[in-house]
């Protein structure tokens, strides 16, 4: 798979605007300020190949690349506390439920934390999601470069605890700042591809 050969396709406004299912897609998921863009920007290595802002919130509807005319990744909305009004707020929520409608749209879930804090109830709920799904995903806990050696395995054993999985669920530390964890991802996301 060249990941070079990747290319923004649209953004959906509504569940109408959705692609359906003519190749896998890795759905990336989680809160506002998580880093999805700049997971994203890390996995293909260009600098602000998705949308990348100083505030979070600034992903504010699905959006799609091809990435090697193979598969999708699918970048959400964020949820949590982004500055934005409720109302628009709100749009998200219905924006992301009725994406989640339809689990046959998730190749691979790709559900980001942050590695330093223990998950959000809204991480729990995102978590429960997937797990009722019975979609395949991966828990990435993002922001690793920012932990002390020593508070890596503790915080691991916080979110896996926190987030209720299951020992067959994968947890990755990444950085998308240092690309620690890149390959162990793209690994996972090119056995996707490959199937």
């Amino acid at each position: 798979m060249n990941l070079h050969n990747a290319v923004f396709l649209k953004s959906a406004v509504r569940a109408g605007e959705f692609l359906e299912n003519d190749r896998p897609a890795v759905v990336f998921a989680g809160k506002s300020n998580v880093g999805k863009s700049s997971v994203i920007n890390r996995l293909l290595n260009r600098r602000n190949f998705a949308r990348v802002g100083s505030a979070p919130g600034k992903t504010v509807h699905v959006n799609y690349f091809s990435i090697d005319d193979t598969l999708y990744f699918v970048d959400l909305p964020g949820y949590g506390f982004a500055k934005v009004s409720k109302a628009e707020r709100d749009r998200w929520g219905e924006l992301m439920e009725q994406f989640f409608r339809v689990p046959e749209r998730i190749g691979l879930g790709v559900f980001l934390v942050d590695a330093r804090h223990k998950p959000t109830a809204d991480d729990v709920n995102m978590a429960r999601w997937f797990l009722q799904s019975g979609r395949p995903f991966i828990v990435v806990a993002n922001k690793h470069d920012k932990l002390k050696k020593s508070e890596y395995a503790p915080n691991l054993a916080l979110i896996r605890e926190t987030l209720a999985l299951p020992p067959e669920v994968e947890l990755l530390y990444f950085s998308a700042v240092k690309g620690e964890g890149r390959d162990a991802l793209l690994s996972r996301i090119t056995a996707l591809a490959e199937q």
